[in-house]
């Protein structure tokens, strides 16, 4: 291993490559650190180091995670890269009902380049969105959780509603914090696309990457200082690896379905005739249904805490029990629930991703063909026979790995920023393996040998 990373190293362009990477990740985690402005850092910490771990704050639960901590610390950072992540996803669902969007897809580099500048300008826009929200929730105290403390209703600075009250003044300062939030998104974004274009890697997938890294030093101290100390602590320790080579194994399936192509005779020579495959992988959908899945389920929490009573009454009967059952993630509904969203999404999302149709289109020009199997219609059909067989299984495993953290919640009592599971084991096997095997190209193509002999 050493050897292997000696040569990253001695290999001057990839070693500038990296350097700049590491540069970059080295801003973004600065930037986590600084407050936003207008905004108290006492009372922050005080509400962040008091705050229960008994799932009451599972609404911004991953909004934290993927930004490192930030979200909570009400940083210049606090949005992360979720903003970005969200304008990808929608502007992808769009291709669906926007045939502009598909054209633009079908168009090569220059139809990307325009579907890009309009996912920064949907990010900004989303992170106004989010930022507004962050903070009117943050000014109630809701942020926390279950902490009362006063000091939680007292994060931002802005001046209090008594005789005199100056609403311009607490406008302006709103103003001032939302856009210091929203230009953070903004750097983030563009960090991403410098470590795309100069560094390895993809840059807002590194990015993640460090947030869920950053959470683990906490997540394994709170396991240490919780119920069993070092026993639940090395349990841990040994499932997590476990997890982490099933998570390895099934993200590396996949289902390769071959492919003929005809031979053509064009003058003298001889064109196609070659042989190759189409991965389907059993986790084709990736991280997306867990996203889509949490975030769906983030509704009856937002719809309980508006139509709670704040005058001391007693909260209607069906408030009480969204309360009681989908607001604290260790219950069998909201495990239920958010199990089926996951499968459902996997499906859905799958078949954006991945439209037979227009694979089978594309192989019948181009002279290629399934053995067995007709070229046309009947070649749409089979694969996507193939690809329900492949999802179901590949949402299975979406479902399980999604639920370990909830789990971990019932049983140990673990923050629900628990790293090894859900979205961020996914993220961190997924980029860790893209990212090694761009390494390992680059380092092929200079020294004719990867990172392993």
């Amino acid at each position: 291993m050493f050897s292997a990373i000696s040569r990253v190293f001695r290999t001057p362009d990839l070693r500038r490559k990296i350097l700049f990477t590491l540069g970059m990740i080295a801003l973004y985690r600065l930037g986590t650190t600084i407050p936003a402005p207008h905004v108290n850092f006492a009372n922050v910490q005080t509400c962040v180091d008091g705050m229960n771990t008994d799932g009451q704050t599972n609404l911004f639960s991953m909004l934290n995670l993927f930004s490192g901590g930030a979200l909570m610390q009400l940083s210049i950072f606090a949005l992360g890269i979720m903003p970005y992540i969200t304008a990808s996803i929608i502007i992808q669902l769009l291709r669906v009902v926007v045939p502009h969007f598909e054209a633009l897809h079908k168009e090569g580099q220059s139809g990307q380049t325009k579907l890009t500048q309009y996912t920064r300008y949907l990010t900004i826009a989303l992170a106004v969105l989010q930022a507004t929200t962050l903070l009117t929730v943050a000014r109630t105290g809701g942020l926390f959780g279950a902490n009362t403390d006063a000091a939680c209703s007292n994060v931002l600075d802005l001046v209090a509603e008594t005789t005199g009250f100056d609403v311009t003044t607490n406008i302006i300062r709103m103003i001032i914090m939302v856009t210091a939030m929203t230009a953070g998104t903004a750097a983030i974004m563009w960090f991403g696309e410098l470590i795309t274009e100069r560094g390895v890697g993809n840059g807002m997938s590194l990015l993640i990457f460090t947030s869920i890294c950053a959470s683990f030093p906490q997540a394994m101290w709170s396991l240490m200082s919780g119920t069993g100390g070092g026993i639940t602590f090395a349990v841990v320790i040994v499932l997590a690896f476990l997890v982490l080579v099933a998570v390895i194994y099934v993200e590396q399936s996949q289902r390769r379905i071959p492919v003929q192509y005809a031979r053509r005779m064009v003058g003298r020579r001889t064109y196609g005739g070659q042989s190759t495959y189409i991965p389907i992988k059993v986790n084709q959908a990736g991280v997306i249904p867990v996203i889509f899945a949490s975030s769906l389920l983030m509704l009856p929490s937002l719809v309980a805490q508006f139509n709670t009573p704040t005058d001391g009454t007693t909260a209607p009967e069906w408030v009480i029990w969204i309360q009681n059952n989908f607001v604290s993630g260790d219950t069998w509904p909201y495990m239920l629930t958010y199990f089926l969203l996951i499968i459902g999404f996997a499906y859905f999302y799958v078949y954006i991703a991945f439209n037979p149709d227009e694979v089978a289109e594309n192989m019948r020009r181009q002279g290629g063909f399934v053995p067995g199997i007709r070229a046309g219609q009947p070649t749409a059909d089979y694969l996507a026979h193939v690809l329900n067989r492949i999802t179901f299984p590949g949402s299975i495993y979406l479902g399980i790995i999604a639920l370990l953290p909830l789990i971990a919640l019932a049983t140990v009592s673990a923050n629900q920023n628990f790293p090894l599971g859900g979205a961020s084991i996914l993220i961190l096997v997924g980029v860790g393996l893209e990212t090694v095997k761009q390494i390992d190209a680059q380092l092929q193509q200079r020294n004719y040998e990867g990172l392993l002999r």
